[in-house]
């Protein structure tokens, strides 16, 4: 390397990716010489035998190779079985008594998106082959999002330590193990941990996975449908669980019962049911797992600047006591994927290796309408050049309708202590291709490490069924130091983006605004009513107490009138004769007199104003 080249880092990581390309193909040649070396020697073997008989002697059927099942035509099988011209994962060696280091067991890189299934016993090894997969496939250029159930696959960020039992196991299968670091990105279901939250809408986590969560029947789950319709209609953002509340408070409140009424199938028993099962999960701690800014699915495929895929870890021990919860995000993760991703056919090489650890837990108490959409999902999305391993304990957990879509198998030891668990294992063993193995037996002697293998050719045929001892991973088999861990997430680019919360207006907001108004226009128009009421009572009284006065002013005139006729009438008589009148009557008929008389009348029967 010149001193210009040494200076230039693109150009360092460049010649490093020729050098380390170049081994790997070295490596594979290699790798290809000693299968096809292995197989012409069985072959080269059975012909020397068959040449030795007597020409009218039956050809001898081929006999177990020392100690194990399968025979030397059975391992020669193994060979031409899993021996690929295209790239891929390398397993680990068959087991024939002993390992058979020349039997390697390989899947192509072309078939990671025919999905695929691993499963055993608890303790059997399921999560260090999970990590030996994904070490495998991110080294190959394909990023790799799983969940960190117990916290231990963190490991995978740091290189492993080697001990004479790791190598000496690793010897005997033919695996030059060097410890190796993978690229890694660690996130946190709503911040609850020290990975880069993730967090999703309502709205995009939808009815029917919110619905598995919530543990609806399937009448409330349709119920719940009818609320999502509703809020879409209307313009109701669900950001997070308070939104949806509110549309349901509102659905069942005076203001909105017309408009629930609209909905036809939502009945007001029905959403109250919903809406306290909401209440419950949000106090449970669920809600910080909704809101915004929400998760970009396309940030998990991502690979490192060296043309690694790296390895996204969903840190799960915070959640553990909320099972439901995070299998159904997962699935939230996948159905996301599938919407977003353009159709590309089949690759070689996926865009996402996607593994689903305890997937029971996502299948348990399943809809049909929820099974229905991860078959359809699970079928669909390998076109989209995205592979799903199911990562559970048995395989009686997933679904035949999903079983049926998966291509790879790495089954672990099966445990057999009832006779519900004897039935399983007999109905997994009717699940496999006829081969030379007692499987029912098998299947319960396998140790840890071990696993009854098959998996599809990069013909798409089904291969030859292999016991397996798996090689160990490159990285620690165990948690990665918690200031690595944490140093790793300060550093991600995706923290800036996704650290803190965001709370814009949404569907509570406007309901609650909506709410408001209409309060405040009931409580006018209650206030003009009172007022109209009070104005009405007010008149009613004005009009009795004019009538009363009205009614008083015409009784003191008529008495009036009495008193001036009969005040006449005796005057007239005494002074007939007189023709002009006295001081007296001048003074009684005088304006003055008469206003002060009406005065004394109105006084004397209470009609003057006051």
């Amino acid at each position: 390397m010149t001193q210009a080249e040494s200076s230039d880092p693109d150009a360092v990581v460049a010649a490093e990716l020729a050098r380390l390309r170049a081994d790997a193909e070295a490596a594979e040649a290699e790798l290809k010489a000693a299968r096809a070396r292995a197989a012409l020697a069985a072959a080269e073997e059975a012909a020397a035998r068959a040449s030795q008989a007597p020409p009218d002697t039956p050809r001898p059927v081929s006999e177990p190779v020392g100690d194990g099942p399968l025979t030397e035509d059975g391992v020669a099988a193994v060979v031409r079985g899993y021996t690929f011209d295209e790239p891929g994962l390398h397993l680990g060696a068959l087991v024939n008594g002993e390992a058979v280091p020349t039997a390697q067991v390989r899947i192509p890189f072309g078939m990671l998106n025919r999905h695929g299934l691993v499963a055993g016993a608890t303790g059997t090894g399921k999560t260090r082959t999970l990590q030996l997969l994904a070490e495998q496939i991110a080294a190959g250029g394909v990023p790799v999002f799983a969940a960190d159930i117990k916290g231990d696959l963190s490991g995978v960020a740091t290189p492993g330590e080697p001990s004479e039992k790791l190598l000496a196991r690793t010897r005997a299968i033919g695996q030059d193990w060097q410890p190796a670091a993978s690229a890694t990105e660690y996130f946190s279901l709503g911040g609850i941990g020290t990975g880069v939250p993730i967090r999703a809408t309502v709205s995009a986590f939808g009815p029917l996975l919110l619905s598995k969560v919530l543990g609806l029947n399937q009448t409330q789950e349709s119920s719940l449908g009818l609320v999502f319709h509703y809020a879409d209609a209307n313009g109701l953002a669900l950001v997070d669980l308070s939104d949806l509340r509110a549309v349901l408070t509102y659905l069942t409140s005076a203001e909105g019962k017309a408009e629930l009424k609209e909905l036809g199938g939502l009945s007001a028993a029905t959403a109250g049911v919903i809406l306290r099962e909401l209440i419950t999960f949000a106090d449970g701690g669920a809600d910080v797992f909704f809101g915004e800014p929400e998760f970009d699915v396309r940030d998990i495929l991502r690979t490192a600047p060296d043309g690694r895929g790296i390895i996204n870890l969903l840190e799960i021990p915070g959640v553990a006591d909320k099972p439901e919860l995070f299998s159904t995000f997962l699935m939230y993760l996948l159905a996301e994927l599938f919407e977003i991703l353009p159709e590309v056919g089949d690759l070689d090489r996926p865009k996402l290796v996607f593994f689903f650890d305890e997937a029971h837990l996502l299948f348990r108490d399943a809809s049909k309408d929820f099974v229905a959409a991860i078959v359809q999902t699970v079928r669909l999305i390998r076109s989209k050049g995205v592979g799903v391993f199911f990562v559970t304990q048995t395989p009686k957990d997933v679904p035949s309708d999903v079983l049926a879509q998966l291509g790879s198998r790495v089954q672990h030891a099966l445990r057999a202590f009832t006779p519900e668990d004897a039935a399983a294992l007999r109905a997994t063993v009717r699940t496999y291709p006829t081969s030379g193995y007692d499987l029912e037996r098998v299947l319960q002697e396998l140790g840890t490490g071990e696993a009854i293998v098959t998996v599809m050719s990069e013909k798409g045929a089904p291969t030859p069924v292999a016991w397996t001892r798996l090689r160990a991973p490159l990285g620690l088999m165990s948690p990665s130091a918690s200031e690595k861990i944490q140093a790793t997430v300060a550093g991600s680019p995706l923290l800036a983006a996704y650290a803190e919360a965001v709370d814009r207006e949404s569907a509570r907001e406007i309901l609650t605004a909506r709410m408001n108004a209409a309060a405040e226009a009931a409580a006018a128009a209650d206030a003009a009513a009172e007022q109209a009421r009070i104005e009405a009572e007010l008149a009613k009284q004005r009009a009795a107490h004019d009538r009363a006065q009205a009614d008083a002013e015409k009784k003191a005139r008529k008495e009036y009138e009495r008193l001036l006729k009969q005040s006449a009438g005796s005057r007239s008589t005494r002074t007939t004769r007189r023709a002009d009148p006295s001081p007296i009557d001048r003074v009684l008929g005088s304006k003055a007199t008469q206003s002060i008389l009406r005065e004394v009348i109105r006084g004397v029967f209470g009609t003057a104003r006051r």
